[in-house]
């Protein structure tokens, strides 16, 4: 069943337009299921046993995402697994490891924090310098040695240097916080945040109406959150769209990434509103 296209905000156009395709912006229907993702790191034959796919609602963004959060000046040694997505801070997802180096990987990370890097890489891009910490929350280990994990994003972080590239990548990173809005103003933020929600569910009714779902009252998407882990949420279902997804991870202030957010969903909510008239005149198109 298709998707609602979320098309790119203007600032999206002038930083990507021609990385963009409006066609790629994807918005899951369901508010309680918002985030699904499942990767496979092969190109070979698919496995017999794939992981099931786990969904992120807004309720897994927690305001805190490390009980010993480390500081923004700290430069610490992380192995890192570029992929073809972008992880946020709160997301959880789901990976199944059996390439060679990164079981390796696995076998070391289980003797210490299970923790590691997911940073955005693509053959056209390269390799993204921002990713956030994905930390095992749960594994099965096979007895052909493949894993399968359950991963939830926690810190991002910037690479400042390549340690090793083998036999997988290990980088120097520093971590990344936004920093505090310029006026200070917390309920500025917070009535953005709302603006960004009211418009998220005006996107899910609607492409519900257009899909021939029953048109009931989207849920509370925030679920209490703060405006920092909301915009991260936000950003995580933009799914489809991993360079725009970028874009908003490497973003340093709230303020700036819930406007974008909120261009974005305004520009696809006037698509689908349009779409929706053509609809009730044209019934049959």
């Amino acid at each position: 069943m298709a998707l609602p296209q979320l098309l790119p905000s203007s600032s999206s156009i002038i930083s990507h337009k021609s990385l963009l395709n409006p066609a790629n912006y994807l918005l899951n229907q369901n508010p309680d299921k918002i985030f699904t993702t499942t990767q496979s790191f092969s190109h070979r034959r698919r496995q017999r046993r794939e992981p099931n796919s786990l969904r992120c609602s807004a309720s897994s963004f927690s305001e805190k995402h490390h009980t010993n959060p480390p500081k923004s000046d700290d430069v610490v040694e992380l192995p890192l697994f570029p992929l073809p997505l972008v992880l946020f801070p709160g997301a959880i997802l789901p990976l199944q490891i059996f390439e060679f180096r990164y079981r390796m990987m696995m076998h070391t990370l289980l003797q210490t924090d299970l923790r590691f890097g997911v940073i955005y890489t693509d053959s056209a891009t390269g390799t993204a310098e921002v990713g956030c910490v994905g930390e095992v929350i749960k594994h099965e280990r096979l007895v052909d040695d493949r894993f399968f994990l359950i991963c939830k994003g926690q810190e991002r972080f910037r690479v400042t240097k390549f340690v090793r590239t083998k036999p997988y990548l290990v980088a120097e990173v520093v971590w990344l916080e936004d920093r505090p809005s310029g006026n200070g103003d917390v309920e500025d933020l917070d009535a953005l945040a709302n603006e960004v929600e009211m418009y998220m569910k005006d996107v899910i009714r609607l492409s519900n109406r257009l899909n021939g779902k029953p048109e009931k009252e989207v849920q509370d998407l925030r679920r209490n959150l703060f405006p920092t882990p909301f915009s991260f949420f936000v950003g995580s279902t933009f799914e489809g769209a991993p360079r725009e997804q970028q874009a908003l991870l490497e973003l340093e202030d709230t303020a700036t990434r819930l406007k974008r957010e909120k261009e974005t969903l305004r520009n696809t909510l006037n698509y689908l509103t349009a779409a929706s008239a053509v609809k009730d005149v044209f019934p049959s198109s």
